[in-house]
Parts: C-alpha cells; sequence; structure tokens
C-alpha cells in the first residue's frame, strides 16, 4: 500500500515537473476565480442575518431563515419567479428548435460562397454586447424608431414596444434568439458534417429523396448532439438573462419582465435590503445547482457526455 502511495506522489511531482509551464498559465485565472468568486462567497452568511451595513456582518442579527421565508411572503417575488421561468423556458425552446431547423436548412445549400457568408452573418451577433444590442432595439422599437415610423406611414398610433408589458416577454424571447441561434446553428452543423457520407450515398441508391435522407439520416445522426444540448439548457432554467433584461426592462414592464436576478438587483443594491436579496441570490443558486446536476446525469445517461 505505501509502495503504491510513494508511486502515486512520484508521479505527481513528474506530471508538475513536465507540464510547469501550464501549471503557470492558469495561476493567474486560479487567483482570479479565488479573489472574485469564491471569497466573496462569505458574504452569503447575510442572507441567514438582518444584516445592518453600519454593524457588519459580525455585528448584524442572525434570524436563521426568516430572509427565505419572506421569498414566498411577497408577491413580487413570485411575479420575478414566474416570469423568469416563462422567459428562461421560452428561451431553451427556441433556442434548441431554431438553430436545428436552420443547421437543416443551410446544410442543403450547395454553394460553399453562399453558405459560408450565411453562417458569418448569423454569427455575427453572438458577438454584440447586450448594451449594443438593447440599444439598437431602443432606437428600430422606439417612439420615433422605424418601425413606428412605418407604422405611422400606414396610419396607425405609434406603439411604445419596450413600454408594453404584454410585448415585453416575446420582445425579450426574439431578441435574444437572433442573438445567439447563429452559435447553436453552428454546433449543428458540426455534427452534421460528422455524419458518414456513405450512409447518403446508400439512401440515394435505395430511392430516398432529401426530406428521407434528412429524416432518416441527418436528424438521428445529430440526435446525440442534440440531446446534449438540451439536457445542459435544462441547468439555465432559472437563468433568463440579466444582462437583457437589465438594459432593456424598466418599471412599466416590471409585471412580466422583472426575473429573479434583476429583482435580487432592486432589492439588495436599491433599496438596501442586502439580506432579502442575498436569500434569493442564494435561493436560485440553490435550484439552478440541482438542475445542473440533473442536466448532467442526464447528459451522460441519453448521450454520454460528461465533463467529469
Amino acid at each position: 500500500m505505501g509502495k503504491k502511495k510513494g508511486t502515486t506522489k512520484k508521479g505527481w511531482k513528474q506530471e508538475v515537473a513536465h507540464n510547469w509551464p501550464l501549471y503557470v498559465m492558469i495561476l493567474p485565472s486560479f487567483v482570479l476565480a479565488v479573489i472574485f468568486c469564491y471569497i466573496p462567497m462569505g458574504g452569503l452568511v447575510m442572507a441567514f442575518q438582518d444584516y445592518k451595513p453600519w454593524l457588519g456582518i459580525s455585528g448584524s442579527q442572525f434570524v436563521g431563515m426568516d430572509q427565505f421565508k419572506q421569498i414566498f411572503m411577497f408577491k413580487e417575488s413570485y411575479q420575478a419567479i414566474i416570469n423568469t421561468l416563462i422567459i428562461a423556458v421560452a428561451k431553451i425552446i427556441f433556442g434548441l428548435i431554431v438553430p436545428i431547423v436552420m443547421a437543416l436548412l443551410l446544410n442543403e445549400v450547395k454553394n460553399v460562397g453562399l453558405k459560408k457568408g450565411i453562417q458569418t452573418l448569423v454569427y455575427l451577433p453572438h458577438f454584440l454586447s447586450w448594451i449594443t444590442v438593447a440599444g439598437m432595439l431602443r432606437d428600430i422599437l422606439g417612439l420615433d424608431g422605424i418601425v413606428n415610423a412605418f407604422l405611422q406611414k400606414l396610419g396607425m398610433d405609434p406603439i411604445f414596444f419596450l413600454g408594453e408589458s404584454g410585448m415585453f416577454r416575446q420582445i425579450v424571447v426574439l431578441s435574444d434568439l437572433w442573438k445567439g441561434f447563429g452559435f447553436g446553428m453552428i454546433v449543428y452543423l458540426a455534427a452534421i458534417s460528422n455524419i458518414d457520407q456513405s450512409l447518403y450515398e446508400a439512401a440515394e441508391m435505395d430511392g430516398a429523396n432529401r426530406w428521407q435522407q434528412t429524416l432518416h439520416i441527418t436528424i438521428p445522426g445529430i440526435m446525440p448532439m442534440i440531446i446534449v444540448m438540451a439536457t445542459l439548457s435544462l441547468g439555465n432554467v432559472l437563468n433568463a438573462g440579466f444582462d437583457q433584461i437589465f438594459n432593456l426592462y424598466s418599471p412599466l414592464t416590471y409585471s412580466t419582465g422583472d426575473i429573479i436576478d434583476t429583482y435580487v438587483y432592486r432589492q439588495s443594491l436599491v433599496n438596501g435590503q442586502y439580506s432579502f436579496g442575498t436569500a434569493v441570490g442564494l435561493f436560485k443558486s440553490g435550484v439552478g445547482l440541482l438542475l445542473t446536476a440533473i442536466a448532467y446525469k442526464l447528459a451522460y445517461k441519453f448521450a454520454g457526455y460528461r465533463i467529469f
């Protein structure tokens, strides 16, 4: 047993000696992660306190689970959770369907130049920040924007799209889809390129048309990737997109657009309810961790995908 331990220790030393430049390269990232991600987690104790800034964490009163009980006592908390679920689930569903459909359609384009041009155009929005996209949407959908200018030429009254609570969720989902579906499309195109081309040749010899080849070869061929993307997206059920919502919403759309992250921001940093905001954030993180663990289990079970 002792020999095995010694061998393991020696092997570890040899590993470090051989790959020390790689460890040096990841050291800054490791230090930054510890400073900005793990050390601040000590502040989560505020979720169990009646935190007062002038008393500090050590001097604030410990109240146990009272802050978590309040989450389910306020109508705004319920509304934020419901909005988060509706927006996030819609993003997940459309974020899976549209890239698959676009990848299947683009796969049928035979002109290589046209195909690469379309890939580039639909992928470019992925690199835009939500501040930039939000500014574009405000210019396009504002009262004096392009859309309303067109509606007025048709004799219609202007519509304040980003101020209409009934339209806000649709705008959020569609803008997120426009910004992100190009990345998913490229993932599925890569999966399609790995399908054995001899299968298509055999199907063509048997008289199968393009639709039949897509239905019986292409879709089953990319199904493992679809399962992986679908199961991994389950971990984002409570992530409706803080950057996007924060840059688009207003008090007029709180009823349908306020999500957990923006609610935590307002309650803690704006209203000064630090303990309550921390409790809501910790509750969301706990549920998200559980969903992520379930997603990885499902991904490994149905697609053989695992990270560790």
